[in-house]
């Protein structure tokens, strides 16, 4: 997994940036019902789509919550008073006490199976009745856009998916969440270019092909010898599922 503290200055720019959080942020909001009064944003990164939940809507207070430092410290600066350090896996918050919780981009990077159940099970826990609980899920595969770039990559090994949609709805399911709705975006500026894909690899971006092993300079030398080295491919949709803790 990458290190979020040395990714952080340069996170944004890389993901997109305004234009990628203003869609999330849009669809997010689609999914949290007009006269929620609180939120939750756990694994907010940088903010940058945190404080726009938080000035998208009048009268809803919205916290924020990483467990990277520098992540944390970006995000304080754009929503002072309202982020702190936190484990998704252990949240430190009293039972329902939020309307709403989301997590976007957090399921995918977890280990196993049993942390993306922890994590859903404190997004669950809290939760007050009736709150909606709202998270990205198959972030991987939203990557894969039928590109020259995925035809390379795909022998390449692969980490099992741990945010896989029908995973997440069962473990929702488990603590008494119901699915209630979902949502895509586009993942603007994510389009990936043959260039900037082979330089990801050899930085580590790729977590089953180590930085400096023969296989993953294989799939570099493979992608630089593509056309329009420098020319992004199509951006990737990226898929939100909702879901809804019963009214008291």
């Amino acid at each position: 997994m990458l290190d979020y503290d040395k990714e952080a200055d340069a996170y944004d720019a890389t993901r997109g940036g305004e234009p990628r959080a203003a869609a999330a942020a849009d669809a997010v909001l689609g999914l949290v019902p007009e006269g929620t009064r609180s939120l939750l944003d756990v694994a907010c990164g940088t903010g940058i789509v945190t404080r726009r939940l938080a000035a998208a809507r009048g009268g809803l207070r919205v916290t924020g919550a990483d467990a990277a430092y520098a992540m944390a410290h970006m995000a304080a600066a754009r929503l002072p008073g309202a982020v702190l350090l936190a484990d998704s896996r252990r949240l430190p918050f009293a039972d329902g006490v939020f309307d709403a919780v989301t997590s976007v981009w957090l399921l995918h990077l977890v280990d196993g199976s049993d942390d993306a159940r922890a994590v859903v099970a404190e997004c669950a826990r809290v939760l007050r009745p009736g709150g909606v609980y709202v998270t990205t899920v198959d972030k991987a595969a939203a990557h894969d856009v039928g590109s020259d770039i995925d035809a390379v990559l795909a022998p390449r090994p692969r980490r099992p998916a741990q945010d896989r949609a029908d995973h997440i709805e069962a473990y929702a399911v488990e603590h008494g969440l119901s699915p209630v709705g979902q949502a895509r975006f586009r993942g603007h500026g994510q389009g990936r270019s043959p260039r900037g894909t082979a330089a990801d690899l050899r930085r580590g971006w790729y977590t089953q092909l180590p930085p400096g092993e023969r296989l993953t300079e294989q799939f570099a030398v493979r992608l630089e010898a593509l056309p329009d080295q420098e020319v992004p491919r199509p951006d990737p949709e990226f898929t939100l599922r909702a879901f809804q803790k019963p009214p008291a």
